[in-house]
């Protein structure tokens, strides 16, 4: 929707201005908003990159960003942060129907399918391991 009082050559020039003293920087926003969300929760790549391009973040900026992220903590660490905190407020999977919720709310938050079906697959093995 078009201001009537909007000039079109000075809010480019605005924009252009704020992008040269580094207020507007799409890869700063993208890390920054990637760090922040992994410190509060242990979310997998597919999620964050969901929410970043669902805030108009373009594709590659996206990528690069989730790549300087995942460097400081990998996905295999988040995701049995993930696993640890489902066990302490769900318990271990006792059957199949365990196995699928947890998998499902593993996928839920991002994490990808062959990731999962390792991790579960590992933890099953722990827990025969055990009994």
């Amino acid at each position: 929707m078009r201001k009537p009082w909007a000039n079109r050559r000075l809010i480019d020039g605005c924009i252009r201005r704020l992008k040269e003293m580094g207020y507007i920087d799409d890869g700063r926003f993208a890390e920054s908003y990637a760090s922040h969300r992994l410190s509060a929760r242990p979310v997998g790549r597919a999620r964050l990159a969901r929410e970043l391009a669902l805030k108009k973040v373009d594709r590659k900026t996206i990528d690069r960003a989730l790549d300087r992220v995942f460097e400081e903590t990998g996905e295999d660490d988040l995701i049995d942060q993930a696993i640890q905190k489902r066990i302490r407020t769900h318990g271990r999977p006792a059957d199949r129907g365990d196995a699928k919720r947890m998998f499902d709310h593993l996928a839920r938050l991002g994490f990808e399918f062959d990731l999962i079906i390792r991790k579960l697959n590992a933890l099953r093995t722990e827990t025969t391991d055990d009994e």
